[in-house]
């Protein structure tokens, strides 16, 4: 398996930065972090961008500045100039539809909903066969709350317990890599955090 980009979706500027909807992004700056490696400026992405070495795989990691409905211009840029067709990319982004604690790695299907995935799509010519790390941030009792919702920041537990499904993502992002979705998608679809109890 050869990844080439991996993405962390979120909204720019400092009042976003611990929100859910940016639950993209702390996966991939923690993925960053455990490289030794900074993301860095980068105005002709509309991003930070970094590189690391995974067994003599060079992966780009993009982080845009766009907000996340405009999230495809960014990823189109840097896809372009690279020439990474979007089979080669891993896009990271919070999950409505998974419980905190919870996360699923797919290939390709619709934006279910977000906005970030349906601006991808678009900017890519509506190509949709990239690979998704859905992160579960969980759903408001009500439909009207979601857009509150996701720009709150959650409690220190409930971060806690996503931090926790994120640690287990980028090993199981490693194993994506270094051998198959397959894999991968077993062994962090069977992830539980400790600290919830399933439904």
């Amino acid at each position: 398996m050869t990844i080439k980009l991996i993405v962390g979706l979120s909204n720019p500027q400092d009042i976003y930065k611990t929100t859910r909807h940016n639950a993209g992004a702390w996966y991939l700056e923690l993925l960053a972090k455990q490289y030794g490696k900074t993301l860095k400026k980068e105005k002709k992405f509309y991003g930070y961008t970094t590189q690391i070495t995974l067994i003599n795989q060079n992966i780009r990691l993009l982080l845009p500045t766009t907000f996340m409905n405009l999230s495809g211009k960014s990823v189109a840029a840097i896809a372009r100039f690279y020439h990474i067709d979007p089979e080669y990319i891993l896009v990271a982004h919070d999950e409505l539809d998974l419980l905190p604690g919870r996360a699923s790695l797919k290939l390709g299907g619709s934006h279910n909903g977000h906005n970030g995935i349906k601006d991808i799509i678009s900017s890519l010519n509506g190509n949709n066969l990239f690979y998704r790390l859905r992160i579960g941030i969980g759903r408001p009792d009500q439909k009207n709350k979601v857009i509150r919702f996701v720009l709150e920041k959650p409690p220190k537990l409930e971060r806690q317990i996503i931090n926790g499904v994120i640690d287990e993502a980028i090993i199981c992002t490693k194993i994506l890599i270094l051998q198959n979705l397959m894999k991968a998608m077993n062994r962090l679809h069977a992830y539980r955090p400790l600290l919830i109890s399933s439904r």
